[in-house]
């Protein structure tokens, strides 16, 4: 059984790395970064600006330290929407660019309104895939999610995790996609009490 945590913010540049290599392959993380030099040395930026302010609320949980992570945003904590602007504008082809401002527009009209917590990153360093790492996240996640009894939200990057999230009580909403990327899955989990 996993060991879980909770990622410092001390410890976040080291964990931000375990998703940099946990999505090293996910069709919409390298569709947005194609080159693999600029995917590996810039990502890390990314991934901390959409995710990374979880490391400051308590509530990026880390298995077996750092074999992998999912940084869930509380209600009320938000991307860095202009940070993450400023890096898809340095970090993306431009032949992409129309695209990546469509898909992120796309994205804001299935994100609830309501209070909600929202997972943007989730993923295992490639050598601990298929461990039963990713499961022991979201029980923990879920958990904290169901005593705070508010919805979540989520987007599937990679259509292999959506059975993950759907044993975990997250129901799919519609799909994003552009002209040539991925496809997108927004999933919603309603509140519990």
């Amino acid at each position: 059984m996993a060991r879980i945590t909770i990622g410092k913010p001390e410890d976040k540049a080291r964990l931000l790395q375990t998703i940099v290599l946990g999505f090293s392959a996910d069709p919409m993380a390298r569709w947005a970064s194609p080159d693999a030099a600029v995917y590996l040395d810039r990502r890390t930026e990314f991934f901390d600006a959409f995710g990374g302010a979880a490391f400051d609320h308590g509530t990026a949980f880390v298995a077996d330290d750092g074999a992998a992570v999912a940084t869930w945003l509380p209600p009320g904590v938000e991307s860095d929407g202009d940070r993450l602007s400023a890096i898809m504008a340095e970090q993306t082809p431009e032949s992409r660019m129309a695209e990546m401002d469509a898909l992120f527009a796309k994205m804001a009209e299935f994100h609830l309104h309501e209070p909600h917590w929202y997972l943007p990153l989730i993923a295992a360093d490639p050598a601990r895939q298929g461990q039963g790492l990713g499961t022991a996240l979201m029980e923990a996640a879920v958990a904290r999610i169901d005593a705070d009894g508010r919805p979540a939200y989520l987007e599937s990057s990679n259509p292999r995790n959506i059975p993950l999230y759907e044993r975990f009580g997250f129901e799919r909403i519609g799909e994003i996609k552009t002209e040539t990327s991925p496809v997108l899955t927004p999933m919603v989990r309603p509140g519990r009490t």
